[in-house]
């Protein structure tokens, strides 16, 4: 079922001067405002990878990607029922978790008919109890169904067009052949994120591998020209 936060970022982006969910040939478009198709992908971009693909052959196309950065979590006693309690969650998502989604989708971005546009959200999550659906064992508290989730605020928004625009999100000073430890260091973020990124880079042609320090692989940004 479609959220609230789908519908509320779908007439946001359509604007008063645009049309939602427009029928184009086999696919639905979120909005059409101009000659630009949006798409609002709140799950994986791997789901709409061919879809875009196959959109941009011919088309502008915007994909609005929300990333939630607060959440307030409202527990329910059963679907659409009574209110039992709020609490916000102490996960927050950040503009870097971008790169997680990158990963399967290196083979479309960029594009110079696509705009990536990242928004960081805050957002209610209301939940009901699960019944036990959950296949794996886990505690009742983990043990519960998503009724909904409602847009409270846009905090950020970032667009990224070229693999230029995503080097923003890094540290301005890096050695100049670098490894995934010297870029989790400066990002303060766990290696396995860093190495997301390089991969990322690597695959859209922004950075080069130019050798190996120890089991490091060394890293180094290539020309502008290249990237």
């Amino acid at each position: 079922m479609e959220t609230s936060l789908h519908r509320q970022l779908k007439a946001i982006y359509a604007g008063d001067d645009g049309c939602c969910e427009v029928v184009h040939g086999k696919y639905r478009i979120d909005a059409v405002r101009g000659d630009e198709f949006i798409e609002i992908q709140h799950g994986s971009l791997a789901a709409i990878r061919d879809k875009i693909r196959k959109l941009l052959a011919k088309h502008k196309v915007r994909i609005v990607k929300p990333i939630v950065a607060n959440k307030l979590l409202v527990k329910l006693d059963e679907r659409g029922g009574a209110e039992l309690s709020r609490r916000r969650s102490p996960k927050r998502g950040k503009l870097l978790d971008v790169f997680e989604e990158l990963v399967y989708f290196t083979r479309v971005f960029p594009h110079e008919r696509l705009t990536l546009e990242v928004v960081l959200v805050d957002v209610e999550e209301r939940r009901f109890p699960g019944r036990g659906k959950r296949r794996r064992r886990r505690s009742s508290e983990r043990d519960f169904q998503i009724e909904d989730q409602r847009l409270l605020q846009i905090v950020d928004s970032q667009t990224f067009a070229t693999t230029a625009d995503l080097k923003r999100l890094l540290p301005k000073r890096m050695p100049k052949q670098f490894h995934t430890a010297h870029l989790a260091e400066r990002l303060k973020t766990p290696r396995f994120t860093a190495q997301r990124i390089a991969y990322c880079l690597r695959q859209m042609g922004a950075v080069e591998i130019v050798g190996k320090e120890g089991n490091a692989i060394l890293y180094s940004y290539a020309s502008k020209k290249a990237a």
